[in-house]
């Protein structure tokens, strides 16, 4: 299966909506606004276009996943969220391709950790552990296992403390 990872373009727009929107369509843990969250946070200064991927298989996009930026304290990360599969695609390996694709381009672009709220049994595969670990704390209520952080350079996560800020367009509808 030859799956490309690569940024999203403006034409991309509308497809990515339609996966994103199919994604969280029957999920559990969701507010099913997870598409429109995507619009708002394009629109959003914490946007970084380089961290809006898509993964395409035969010239279709099946998959997408958003980082955007976010403060701890005094610093600078990135919050994974959300990242989309279409369900017919889903155990492929495309969100691991996301994720890890997502992960190098941040590294490279400076990015010291990411925060992720999550499936306690899905993120760690990719290096995430308890943020309360790093001492970092979420800004609403959330079980401790599903609010996890990663650091994307050695000791990057070591002189970050404290609760995260968001990009304000999380909580709007």
């Amino acid at each position: 299966m030859n799956i490309i990872i690569r940024q999203e373009k403006i034409e991309d727009v509308n497809e990515v909506y339609h996966v994103v929107q199919k994604a969280f369509e029957d999920a559990d843990y969701s507010d099913h606004d997870e598409h429109n969250l995507v619009n708002r946070l394009r629109n959003s200064t914490e946007y970084i276009p380089e961290l809006s991927l898509v993964a395409e298989y035969e010239d279709k996009i099946v998959g997408h996943i958003l980082f955007t930026e976010i403060k701890v304290g005094d610093q600078t990360l990135i919050a994974l969220a959300p990242v989309a599969v279409l369900p017919e695609m889903q155990s492929k390996s495309i969100g691991k391709l996301l994720i890890k694709e997502g992960h190098k381009i941040a590294a490279q672009l400076g990015y010291k950790g990411s925060i992720v709220l999550g499936h306690d049994k899905y993120y760690p595969k990719f290096g995430y552990k308890k943020a309360s670990q790093y001492g970092i704390e979420a800004p609403f209520e959330v079980s401790e296992d599903s609010y996890m952080a990663v650091e994307l350079i050695d000791g990057g996560l070591s002189d970050v403390h404290g609760v995260v800020q968001y990009a304000k367009e999380f909580f709007e509808k």
